[in-house]
């Protein structure tokens, strides 16, 4: 029986069946990419909060060193950049020197107007190319669908000519689904909400109750998220909301529970008290001894002596 795929299990409210079968198949970096766009869109409730996460992350999470997404204003006819990563990008949320495209002109008007996503592999013998911040070497252009209807442009551009290749292709119009299904979502306004049965809480438990990882004292949410594939933030949100805690607490809770089996184990009995703290995780003394406190009310020893007490 092959090991739950969680990465996959969280793209299920996503992606159909059919699709959920060709990503399996694909390689698994598109997978973790795929899983840390969806959580890291979770929270993003305005239109250009998601279009800005995507354009940033396309260039964090894929190494590119430009993107540029468009939306269609269907009554002009003209395509209105909206967010951007790379030279375009001031900061801030900042696009610098906006510019529109009519639709049908230009590779992006193009893909637009044909709703048929594009690799050039070099446009210096495009005559459709526009120059916009920099002259680059190749292109890659997608669209936003939304019941088949074009509502805007994902477009690459590098510097080097031949760069982007059908995986880069791939992962782009799987984005572009993700981008169109989010996006859909907050014009309905639909809430997001946690539930129990939420496959990254479900892998989070197993490497908390199987793997023990709270035994490394250096454990941090970010590197949770890490090894989740998925951001700080959205994992963050369903600790609190899902244990009514957070990440800290939870872990330490954890190793406090781990230090009482230890204190109350033969194996342990010649441990310090100091030295069982580090065994459940702890990096200090002062560590343990503030946190045993704050999950039983008294401290490592007292414990220790109450057990003796009662044994």
């Amino acid at each position: 029986m092959q090991p739950t795929d969680y990465r996959i299990l969280g793209l299920n409210r996503i992606f159909s069946s059919s699709e959920l079968v060709d990503i399996m198949d694909c390689q698994s970096q598109a997978i973790s990419i795929l899983s840390y766009f969806a959580t890291s869109l979770f929270d993003k409730n305005k239109i250009d909060d998601v279009l800005w996460d995507i354009a940033e992350n396309c260039i964090a999470e894929l190494g590119l060193e430009d993107c540029v997404i468009y939306l269609l204003d269907e009554r002009k006819k003209l395509l209105i950049q909206k967010a951007a990563y790379g030279n375009k990008s001031q900061g801030e949320r900042k696009i610098l020197s906006p510019i529109t495209i009519p639709l049908g002109k230009g590779i992006v008007g193009y893909v637009a107007m044909t709703g048929q996503a594009e690799i050039i592999d070099d446009v210096s013998v495009d005559s459709r190319y526009i120059l916009d911040d920099l002259q680059r070497g190749s292109e890659l252009t997608v669209p936003l669908l939304l019941d088949e209807k074009v509502i805007g442009i994902i477009d690459s551009e590098h510097s080097e000519k031949f760069f982007y290749d059908t995986s880069h292709l791939y992962l782009f119009e799987l984005i572009a689904q993700l981008t169109v299904k989010k996006l859909s979502h907050v014009i309905q306004n639909n809430k997001n909400s946690f539930t129990n049965d939420n496959a990254y809480f479900k892998q989070f438990c197993q490497l908390l109750e199987d793997e023990k990882i709270y035994k490394n004292e250096s454990l941090s949410l970010s590197t949770v998220a890490g090894q989740l594939n998925i951001s700080a933030n959205y994992l963050s949100q369903l600790i609190n909301k899902l244990c009514d805690s957070n990440f800290s607490d939870v872990v330490n809770k954890l190793r406090v529970e781990e230090a009482m089996r230890c204190i109350t184990h033969s194996d342990y009995s010649g441990y310090t008290m100091e030295g069982i703290g580090y065994e459940a995780g702890f990096h200090s003394k002062s560590s343990f001894y503030s946190a045993f406190k704050k999950h039983t009310g008294i401290t490592p020893s007292e414990y220790e002596k109450k057990y003796k007490k009662s044994s």
